[in-house]
């Protein structure tokens, strides 16, 4: 299970402002954010699947999934964690990779997909559920969404919390910069969970509860579980991309930055980001 809450195309400052959770057993091995060798990825990394649920590249591509929360998930499913990695490594567009996945999408367990092209202003939304239905894929609007383990922008108690709570930071900064690491702190650290009539009734009510808050923290008999990290990346009308992560090692906390500039990114007068074609396919 994850949560995320993100600007597009809504600010002069940043054409893109991404705030993650990451929720997993604790025990299961993870790596964080880096370049990954061999390739240019930028992100952290599922190590037993060895896929990610958010990263980037220098070409300004960027994905990120969440699970759908489901009773009965298909054990022979495959991996969640390659659909990012999947579009990252292609030189499709967001639009061109979700049409190409529509043939596939049922062979995984419930997913949010979100497929991203910097430079050309372009972000796409699929997902396979509901079963039963075909995949949906859409065009994201400029402005501020946030995806939870069910739609993008389904009305769950803790989405609803986290974007009232994005939306009131932002406006105390107005059209400036914001503090990256204080909203991390001040909205991917929230504990208060729902009130049991606005559980989603999907699984049993305890666990429901358990993951009821933005910030999740639970003891099952498979082990802890909840957040394992938070991460907080930005796009500026630079192309300048910030990928903080603040991520749990061996029980302590830890955080990391890493910064880089999209390549061959076109900016006009006033240095904002000038969108441009897709990449061939």
């Amino acid at each position: 299970m994850c949560i995320a809450v993100f600007m597009w195309q809504a600010h002069p400052v940043y054409p893109f402002l991404l705030l993650l959770n990451r929720d997993e057993y604790h025990d299961r091995p993870t790596k964080p954010v880096s370049w990954w060798e061999g390739c240019e990825i930028l992100g952290g990394r599922d190590g037993v699947a060895g896929g990610t649920w958010l990263a980037c590249t220098r070409e300004g591509r960027l994905a990120f999934l969440t699970n759908v929360l489901e009773l009965h998930p298909f054990l022979e499913a495959k991996s969640r964690g390659d659909l990012p990695v999947r579009f990252l490594e292609s030189r499709k567009s967001p639009m061109e990779f979700a049409d190409e996945l529509m043939k596939e999408a049922h062979q995984y367990n419930g997913f949010n997909l979100i497929l991203t092209d910097i430079c050309s202003k372009t972000m796409v939304y699929v997902s396979n559920r509901p079963k039963g239905r075909p995949i949906s894929i859409q065009e994201v609007s400029p402005g501020i969404h946030v995806l939870s383990n069910a739609r993008l922008d389904s009305p769950w108690h803790k989405a609803e919390r986290l974007v009232q709570s994005f939306k009131e930071l932002l406006g105390k900064h107005g059209k400036g910069e914001v503090p990256i690491k204080e909203m991390v702190e001040k909205l991917m650290r929230d504990t208060v969970k729902a009130d049991k009539n606005r559980l989603p009734h999907i699984c049993s009510p305890e666990w429901e509860f358990e993951l009821s808050s933005i910030f999740v923290e639970a003891d099952t008999p498979l082990g802890s579980y909840g957040t394992r990290s938070t991460a907080a990346l930005s796009v500026r009308a630079s192309g300048e991309v910030s990928f903080y992560e603040n991520y749990l090692e061996k029980e302590m906390w830890k955080e990391k930055t890493m910064k880089y500039q999209i390549q061959n990114v076109k900016v006009d007068g006033a240095g904002k980001l000038i969108a441009q074609s897709t990449l061939p396919a």
